[in-house]
């Protein structure tokens, strides 16, 4: 939020934290995102959820995602022990390869295929390293003989992991998953995400924590009284937050000449992958009632390069979306609260109203 010190946006996005617990919020997910992107200011999740760890007693605390290449996997072992410990056992891990740019910025090979490379050997690191008292492992990046694990997680063998953006990959590898873009398409994603969780992981099979997988879909929601307050407010955050989604780093990229990451470089994949998600591309639209059954509200306008989608209405046209939502068969929604340019205010005054007046008619 323009005009706001660092130090109060902490403060603030704590107390939101505090008031999505109470309002019976499963978890919070945070991003992990670096210079030269501006719009997450907790590069280093394990920092800020080591603080909510203290301000909370239920919710999960389940960051989305480590960027792994990024991270040396010992340090990353030993963090995930402490914030586990010290949530009692609420930390959930959610994983993923980021993009060659930042990877570049960090003075790493910014091929996608050493990219993958190095996010599945740091898996493969993370997740041994978190179930064995011992580390062994030799590979093309890191190699462990027997070290000790002096700290070990709470949860057994490890706290669940999660999957973004790829339900192919998350089902493959028994990972909870969550998908961008909007619900036109999203049935199609949750059906391939439980069809191939059954050819993987066994009909009726449960996560390593032993609950059911989850897969569900990030919307950014903005509640208001009606559907024209919440649509006025939402624009303008709307824009602010595609701007600062994507701007910052292709003009960096840009003024640097980096073309290898600018126009269709920029969604270079490595190759093998499997699709991404059995939806339609990334166009992003703002959603109300009018827009969904009538098309009167418009467009929020072009897209973001990550697909995210938006919501903004009164009660009763999120509640609409939601019956729509529960139709596609997904057991799971991600609501992302503050976004743009919206204040610390309208954030708790929406997170209020879904609380109150849509979450009741879903939860039981």
């Amino acid at each position: 939020m323009p005009g706001l010190g660092v130090e109060q946006i902490y403060r603030e996005r704590l107390v939101l934290l505090e008031r999505l617990e109470s309002a019976g919020f499963y978890a919070y997910h945070l991003a992990e995102h670096h210079t030269p992107a501006v719009h997450s200011l907790a590069p280093s999740q394990n920092v800020f959820l080591g603080a909510a760890t203290q301000r909370t007693e239920r919710i999960k605390l389940a960051p989305c995602v480590y960027v792994l290449p990024l991270h040396h996997p010992l340090r990353l072992i030993e963090e995930i022990c402490m914030v586990d410990n010290l949530c009692n056992g609420r930390m959930e891990i959610g994983v993923g390869r980021g993009g060659v740019l930042e990877a570049f910025f960090w003075g790493q090979d910014s091929d996608v295929e050493v990219n993958q490379a190095r996010y599945i050997e740091t898996l493969e690191v993370v997740k041994e390293g978190l179930s064995h008292d011992e580390l062994t492992y030799e590979g093309t990046f890191y190699k462990f003989d027997r070290l000790p694990m002096r700290l070990r997680p709470v949860q057994s063998p490890y706290p669940p992991f999660w999957y973004m953006r790829n339900v192919e990959t998350a089902a493959i590898n028994g990972m909870n998953t969550i998908i961008v873009g909007t619900l036109d398409g999203f049935r199609a994603n949750v059906e391939r995400y439980h069809e191939l969780w059954e050819k993987h992981q066994g009909k009726g099979a449960r996560t390593t924590a032993g609950t059911e997988p989850k897969i569900g879909l990030v919307v950014h929601l903005y509640v208001a009284d009606t559907d024209e307050e919440a649509a006025s407010v939402a624009r303008p955050a709307w824009e602010e937050y595609r701007w600062n989604l994507g701007t910052p780093r292709r003009l960096e990229a840009e003024k640097r000449g980096l073309v290898q990451f600018l126009g269709d470089n920029a969604r270079t994949r490595p190759a093998n992958l499997p699709p991404r998600e059995a939806r339609r591309d990334l166009d992003v639209s703002l959603e109300s009632l009018e827009r969904r059954q009538r098309g009167a509200l418009g467009d929020a306008g072009g897209t973001t390069g990550a697909g995210f989608g938006v919501l903004a209405g009164s009660p009763e046209t999120v509640r609409e979306y939601m019956d729509d939502y529960v139709k596609t068969g997904a057991n799971y929604l991600v609501c992302s609260f503050q976004w743009g340019n919206l204040t610390h205010e309208q954030a708790m005054r929406s997170v209020e109203l879904f609380s109150t007046e849509v979450m009741p008619h879903y939860v039981e």
